[in-house]
């Protein structure tokens, strides 16, 4: 699959995020909440967008390494 062209905003990333925030663990939505308080590059906003797109219809172990990349990304 090829890297999207849509730059997504701060604002999308938040509404993404709101709208999945039920089936994220715990503690690694507030590390992406912390997270969304920096200045985030664009590659960044786009990274974390599509983690988080459909993240409720993935399986459980797509979620498995979905969260090992969010962890990753707001690790940084």
């Amino acid at each position: 699959m090829g890297k999207c062209t849509i730059n997504h905003s701060h604002e999308d990333v938040i509404l993404k995020l709101k709208a999945q925030r039920k089936y994220l663990p715990e503690d690694l939505k507030n590390e992406i909440d912390d997270f969304l308080q920096k200045e985030l590059t664009q590659e960044i906003l786009n990274d974390l967008f599509h983690l988080l797109k459909k993240y409720d219809l993935i399986s459980t172990d797509e979620r498995i390494e979905r969260n090992k990349q969010l962890a990753n990304l707001v690790n940084v």
